[in-house]
């Protein structure tokens, strides 16, 4: 039987234009084998839920750089569940505040990346949360 590869979502949330760490982060994903929909800037978190229920993704990536990271990843978690999707895995990238980082892990973000966090480690706890979810049913 042949492994298909990890399908990842990368969103910027809000009205953050800055998008290169996005996109250096789409690339190394795409390098590493996963399969990467980028959804672009200024996304809503519904924007992000639909596109990634849509999609059938394995792990949900947010990059955000606004400031508004709490208050739109609150969001982003409330809707996972409302719609029965809260099972995908979400990480979050950016300049985050490090008191905010346990604020996000308390609202269910698996994994949050600060500025110089490894492109290595961030390919691996991916795929690690995406062979997670599989193997607890949620996909695959």
């Amino acid at each position: 039987m042949i492994e298909k590869p990890v399908k990842v979502l990368v969103a910027k949330i809000g009205l953050d234009g800055h998008d290169r760490g996005a996109k250096v982060i789409a690339r190394a994903l795409k390098d590493a084998g996963m399969e990467v929909v980028y959804t672009g800037i200024r996304q809503t978190p519904e924007q992000v839920v639909l596109s990634a229920i849509e999609e059938d993704v394995d792990v949900i990536g947010v990059s955000i750089l606004s400031g508004a990271h709490v208050h739109h990843i609150k969001r982003l978690m409330e809707l996972l569940e409302k719609e029965g999707a809260n099972d995908i895995p979400v990480v979050v990238g950016g300049t985050i505040p490090i008191p905010d980082v346990d604020k996000l892990k308390e609202m269910g973000v698996k994994e949050v990346f600060l500025p110089g966090t490894s492109l290595k480690y961030i390919v691996d706890v991916v795929r690690r949360l995406a062979k997670e979810r599989s193997s607890v049913g949620g996909h695959n």
